[in-house]
């Protein structure tokens, strides 16, 4: 198969899809790849360093899109790639797909086969190639978080940690999944007092299982939520549906009740953001105010630390990669069960029940797709 691994162009987008290590697992079984020319600086990686696995580099995006039969990307394709997607190409990344309309019908024109890396599920219902991807912004949620409770930068002026004869801070976790659990790790070890939520009496059974003492939990309501937002410092959005948008659990009449300089970072932005309130910001203008509240709704946290990343998501995908190049994509989904729910999109039909529920649109078995 020829892969093509193009530069990814959104803000301040520094991760690539495939690391040299990738480059190297698929060319020596055969398979052809094509990397952007300085693809992979961004995540410390130089064109000779591909080169050496035995890839090719092309000068323009437009050469690796014309080329490639599998595109691997790291984000969705915007508006000025629309037209480098093709039918029948197969292209795998994260598409995000409820949480965008104009995005959808773009690939749903194109004719492309759209295999998004955060609905890939196995049968425990983990998804593993959004697993890494959460853990690195459930630990990057505490870490921006903090920066933004200080007072140059409108937030409260709280440390986390406190100091001797000083209490700590006080940080809200909204859902106890990947993201939820990592930062409530990360902010408990800064020594902050910290509340997770979720609605999974299961899931709050392990998380006060492994969690340190200073974490306690709750199950997640209304009631809850209201209440603990008037007294928590930094309140982090960490609820997932896959493929679906993420429902609104901090309405806009509850920013009032919160304290000036709190700070809200909505992980859940990606697909759609769980506070009513958030909109899509990059790392160039990651935050805004709302009733003196600060919200930080970067789409792409994971871009601000490349190098772990790409790492941790080349080692996430591969595997499934090979899979894709070796049987061809319709194979491989027929064979693997857990790739064959990354399909959304297929020849310009919606094959992923979320997908259709965002935004009213007709629904298609899947195995016609594969046959």
């Amino acid at each position: 198969m020829i892969i093509g691994v193009p530069k990814e162009i959104k803000t301040n987008e520094n991760r690539v899809a495939l690391t040299p290590a990738g480059a190297l697992e698929f060319t020596k079984r055969g398979h052809s790849v094509y990397v952007e020319s300085t693809a992979g600086v961004g995540s410390g990686f130089e064109d000779e360093d591909y080169i050496e696995a035995g890839a090719k580099i092309l000068a323009t995006a437009d050469e690796v899109w014309q080329i490639a039969e599998m595109i691997m990307k790291v984000k969705e394709p915007i508006a000025v790639e629309y037209g480098r997607c093709r039918k029948d190409q197969l292209i795998f990344t994260y598409f995000h797909f409820a949480s965008s309309e104009e995005l959808t019908h773009a690939m749903l024109k194109s004719g492309s086969i759209c295999l998004a890396y955060e609905t890939v599920e196995t049968t425990d219902r983990q998804l593993p190639l959004l697993i890494p991807m959460s853990e690195v912004a459930g630990r990057m949620a505490v870490q921006e978080g903090a920066k933004y409770l200080e007072k140059p930068v409108k937030g409260r002026g709280v440390l986390l940690g406190g100091v001797p004869g000083v209490e700590p801070g006080k940080v809200l976790v909204i859902g106890g999944g990947i993201v939820g659990m990592q930062a409530a790790k990360m902010a408990a070890g800064l020594g902050a007092q910290v509340t997770i939520l979720d609605v999974s009496l299961n899931r709050l059974r392990y998380l006060s299982d492994i969690m340190p003492a200073n974490v306690i939990t709750m199950h997640s309501n209304e009631y809850n939520i209201r209440r603990l937002v008037q007294t928590h410092d930094l309140v982090i959005g960490a609820v997932l549906i896959p493929g679906a948008k993420a429902p609104k659990l901090i309405t806009r009449d509850m920013l009032k009740l919160m304290r000036p300089g709190t700070v809200i970072v909505d992980v859940a932005v990606d697909q759609g953001g769980c506070i009513e309130t958030t909109k899509p910001t990059t790392h160039d203008n990651p935050t805004y105010i709302i009733d003196h509240v600060v919200h930080y709704c970067v789409a792409n946290m994971p871009g601000a630390v490349p190098f772990t990343s790409t790492v941790a998501l080349t080692n996430a995908t591969l595997p499934y990669d090979l899979q894709l190049a070796n049987k061809g994509w319709q194979q491989a989904c027929q064979d693997n069960k857990e790739l064959k729910l990354g399909l959304n999109v297929v020849n310009g039909k919606v094959v992923y029940q979320g997908v259709a529920d965002a935004f009213g649109l007709p629904m298609h078995a899947v195995e016609t797709g594969l046959a």
